[in-house]
């Protein structure tokens, strides 16, 4: 697909980390972005910055995700790019003993549910709603639109308390392939990257020895992933048209131990 001022994206997370360092990505094109999110003080900032909209989103809520959809392509039309970059985490053990007490507790399963609600479902559900708008497009170059998700490298590597975590982006993973294929015949591509360790707002409040330690981890090059280089590759999966279907890791060849 050729980015330019002709093609419009839909970014869901768009206000910060790594759905913010793709929408500033794909602007540089010319394309027009509309940034879903539910930070409105930066979304706006970033949308105003960018020349495009910003859409209050909620992920895991039917009626938002529909409003979110309606303004954008009322603002720049018809969406032929979506990046999913909505998503949250947890760290709670499956069952767990207090050192101090010996009180034993399991995952509250809300929290469970939560993750699971936004991290998966929101991320499916958007690409359902957006699949079915592309659509309703004339093929351009042979192919009606791209979808970018994100996982993470916790699919395939979970660490302790990240049963939740790991659960919903394995689903992510796991469905790829199968909406890659039902897409097909629609000249709709799908793919997923799973980052490993990030700069991202989650950990850019963590110390600077954490950050470096974490970093220090990484085999090469031994630092924390950027976000403009998640933007880079979800960038060339739009642009490639025979890139479809994949889940890509995208972490400095980190293979953690369990810790």
């Amino acid at each position: 697909m050729e980015l330019n001022s002709n093609i419009s994206a839909v970014i869901t997370g768009g206000a910060s980390g790594l759905g913010a360092a793709t929408a500033t990505k794909l602007a540089s094109y010319g394309v027009k972005v509309a940034l879903f999110d539910l930070n409105a003080e930066k979304g706006e900032a970033l949308a105003k910055e960018l020349g495009g909209v910003f859409c209050e989103c909620n992920v895991t809520d039917e009626a938002s995700v529909d409003a979110a959809f309606a303004k954008s392509r009322a603002a720049i039309g018809q969406e032929r790019i979506l990046i999913n970059c909505a998503g949250t985490g947890n760290a709670i053990k499956t069952a767990s003993r207090d050192k101090n007490t010996g009180e034993i507790s399991h995952f509250p399963l809300d929290k469970f549910d939560l993750i699971i609600q936004i991290n998966l479902v929101g991320t499916f559900r958007c690409i359902a709603k957006s699949a079915a708008g592309m659509m309703t497009l004339d093929p351009i170059d042979g192919e009606r639109g791209a979808i970018v998700n994100t996982a993470s490298v916790a699919a395939e590597d979970g660490q302790i308390g990240q049963a939740a975590y790991s659960a919903s982006k394995g689903g992510v993973v796991g469905m790829t392939l199968p909406i890659a294929r039902d897409l097909s015949r629609e000249l709709i591509r799908v793919n997923t990257i799973l980052p490993g360790i990030f700069n991202t707002p989650l950990l850019q409040g963590a110390p600077e020895p954490v950050k470096q330690a974490l970093g220090a981890q990484v085999p090469n090059p031994a630092r924390l992933g950027n976000p403009e280089e998640y933007a880079s590759l979800a960038t060339e999966m739009c642009r490639n048209g025979y890139f479809n279907g994949e889940d890509v890791r995208l972490d400095g060849a980190i293979r953690m131990a369990p810790r």
